[in-house]
C-alpha cells in the first residue's frame, strides 16, 4: 500500500464516503436480492437501499464526527471506519468499506487496527463488531478475525413464502 493515512473525517470527504458505501455494499445488496427474489427484496428493501446506506454513513457522521475515520492513498480517500465508545466499556466497530478499486492491500485491517487502538486508549475493555455470514460478508469476516475478532453469537435471518 502507497502513502496510506488513516484521519478523522472531514465534510470534505462525505462525497467519497457517500460514494464508497454504495460501491461496496453493491455486491451485498445484489446477492440480497438473488436469495430473496424480487418482490421479498423490495419489500425488505423498498426505495433505492444503496441510496439510504450511504444517508446512514454521513448521517453518522453528522452526528458523531470524531468517531469516523477514512484512509488516503496518494491523496484519494479509499475507505472509511466508524466506530462508538459505549459507557459499558465496550467499543463497536460499525458501517466500514473500502472502494473496490483499493480492496485487497490491508487497508481494512489498518482501519480496525486503528480503530482498536483508539478503543484501548479510551479504556474500552472489549471490542465488537457485526457483520453478515452471507458469502458477499466474506472478505469483512477475514479481516475481522485476523485482527483478532472471534464469532460469539452468530446470526442468521430465516424467510419463507406464505
Amino acid at each position: 500500500m502507497s502513502d496510506a493515512t488513516i484521519r478523522q473525517a472531514e465534510e470534505k470527504d462525505v462525497a467519497d464516503i457517500r460514494r464508497i458505501a454504495k460501491a461496496a455494499w453493491a455486491p451485498i445488496y445484489a446477492y440480497f436480492r438473488e436469495q430473496m427474489g424480487d418482490d421479498l427484496y423490495e419489500r425488505e428493501h423498498p426505495g433505492e437501499p444503496l441510496e439510504k446506506k450511504a444517508d446512514s454513513v454521513e448521517d453518522f457522521f453528522r452526528r458523531e464526527p470524531q468517531w469516523m475515520v477514512v484512509t488516503e492513498v496518494d491523496g484519494l480517500v479509499a475507505a472509511f471506519l466508524t466506530y462508538v465508545l459505549r459507557e459499558n466499556g465496550v467499543g463497536e466497530i460499525g458501517n466500514n468499506a473500502v472502494d473496490p478499486a483499493f480492496q485487497g492491500r490491508g487497508i481494512g485491517t489498518s482501519q480496525y487496527e486503528e480503530a482498536l487502538r483508539r478503543m484501548r486508549e479510551a479504556g474500552m475493555k472489549y471490542a465488537t463488531v457485526g457483520t453478515g455470514l452471507d458469502p458477499t460478508h466474506a472478505p469483512a469476516r477475514r479481516g475481522y478475525e485476523k485482527v483478532g475478532f472471534r464469532q460469539v453469537r452468530p446470526h442468521v435471518s430465516y424467510y419463507m413464502d406464505l
